[in-house]
């Protein structure tokens, strides 16, 4: 059964395209459906909007661990880890640390 809470975010979205706390809503729904593609697009767009938005970057860098793109992922956890650390963020600087420490080493599969 689809996630309940996306549609009404997709509407929010279409009256106020740069609503962050919509976006990231938005992404968080796709990610309980495990529909990262689509999480990973509006979590991006999260913080396109709101750049500063350190949750947004942990949830986006875990959408692109479970899609496997694990340079991209290599990637959001390092801007993350700046933002949060910028912000004071301590709980979310300490998830994306310990992501990206789970993280195979670059150039390797598996």
């Amino acid at each position: 059964m689809p996630n309940r809470r996306i549609e009404p975010l997709k509407k929010v979205l279409s009256i106020d395209p740069n609503d962050e706390v919509a976006w990231f809503g938005l992404g968080k729904a796709y990610m309980e459906d495990a529909s990262f593609e689509e999480a990973a697009k509006a979590l991006q767009q999260c913080v396109t909007v709101k750049p500063t938005y350190s949750a947004a970057y942990y949830a986006w860098a875990q959408s692109l661990h479970k899609l496997g793109r694990i340079d991209e992922c290599r990637t959001v956890c390092a801007t993350g880890i700046d933002v949060s650390t910028k912000n004071g963020d301590a709980m979310v600087t300490k998830n994306l640390e310990m992501l990206e420490g789970s993280l195979p080493a670059s150039g390797s599969f598996g």
